[in-house]
């Protein structure tokens, strides 16, 4: 299998994370790359460097005003006297169709939901290139290849068309499920992430040309905590093209594939012709995240039962944090997709 990383994600440090009211070490960590890096080469990836697309697919998804925030956010916060090594917001807007501060702080709370994406001087580097790992892997799908795995660290999923959350700046599998759609092809975003794809979910929400698929842990008490219930199917032109399959909290292998078989169902009647799967492995049992108990061996199974739909597929980098079995997870997600 092909795969797409490029060495500037490094560039991506983040030191603060906040959980139940503590200051702890984000866990979104560099070291995440090598791990997994060594877990997909042991499964056989062979790693190409991406190109750069620019930034026309990236805007077809995001805001061009949140981009401008991204690109220049750090410098501007480094300009308050006594300001903090990475930007992080203290206010958010209730109300975030009211006004449009002119102030960098005032900006970091409407385009940051939370605590959980500092941004500090690589962020924006790193995040472009996340982006131009997961549109290269796009291509070569397009180029023929059956499946691509594009290594997009920071990552995606939670970051909506002006807002980044956690963890995620540019919603890498987004990204790459629009370029898809531009040209001519009918994908379908499939996210196993044990957190709701809300990012996701909120920028294809009023759209019927890309269907979003979501199974996670039951977000009542459980982040993103607002998004990801039943009840949210899509709104406008968008009604019925939205699938979440919530699930309890410990839930299984055995049980997790039975749900999935429902979201497989579902991209069978839409018909889909390309496959981007939001690829966290943070629903495992280990995960210092702790949501779902998907084991090393059900991520084989997981990826076998995903490859059964025979669709060109992309596959990107989300959650997945480190512990001693992360690189074994990839190893036979990957293993298992391909039927090793």
């Amino acid at each position: 299998m092909k795969a797409v990383f490029d060495e500037r994600q490094w560039k991506h440090d983040p030191q603060n994370f906040m959980a139940n009211g503590q200051s702890l070490r984000n866990p979104e960590q560099p070291e995440r790359i090598r791990i997994l890096k060594e877990g997909s080469l042991r499964a056989g990836a062979e790693f190409l460097e991406p190109e750069d697309h620019g930034s026309a697919p990236i805007a077809a998804v995001h805001t061009p005003e949140y981009l401008a925030f991204l690109e220049n956010i750090y410098t501007r916060w480094k300009r308050i006297e006594g300001s903090s090594d990475e930007v992080i917001p203290n206010i958010h807007p209730d109300n975030r169709g009211a006004n449009y501060p002119k102030s960098a702080v005032g900006q970091a709370g409407y385009h940051q939901a939370d605590t959980a994406c500092p941004i500090a001087e690589g962020t924006w580097e790193a995040a472009y290139w996340s982006a131009q790992s997961a549109l290269t892997g796009a291509d070569l799908v397009i180029g023929g290849e059956k499946s691509v795995y594009s290594l997009s660290r920071p990552p995606g999923h939670h970051a909506f068309a002006d807002m980044a959350g956690g963890f995620c700046f540019l919603n890498n599998s987004a990204i790459a499920a629009d370029y898809f759609r531009a040209k001519g092809l009918k994908p379908v975003v499939l996210d196993v992430d044990v957190h709701h794809g809300n990012g996701t979910q909120g920028i294809f929400y009023k759209r019927n040309d890309v269907l979003t698929i979501s199974l996670h842990a039951d977000p009542d008490r459980f982040y993103p905590f607002f998004w990801g219930g039943a009840q949210e199917r899509g709104e406008g032109l968008g009604e019925g093209y939205n699938l979440n399959l919530p699930l309890p909290r410990g839930t299984g292998d055995d049980d997790y594939l039975v749900t999935l078989q429902t979201a497989l169902g579902r991209i069978k009647s839409f018909g889909a012709n390309v496959l981007v799967v939001a690829l966290g492995l943070d629903s495992h049992e280990n995960d210092p995240l702790q949501g779902l108990s998907i084991t090393t061996p059900g991520f084989a199974r997981l990826g076998d039962a995903i490859s059964k739909l025979d669709l060109p597929t992309l596959l990107v980098q989300e959650g997945g944090y480190l512990s001693e079995d992360l690189g074994y997870n990839i190893e036979n997600f990957l293993k298992g997709f391909e039927g090793g």
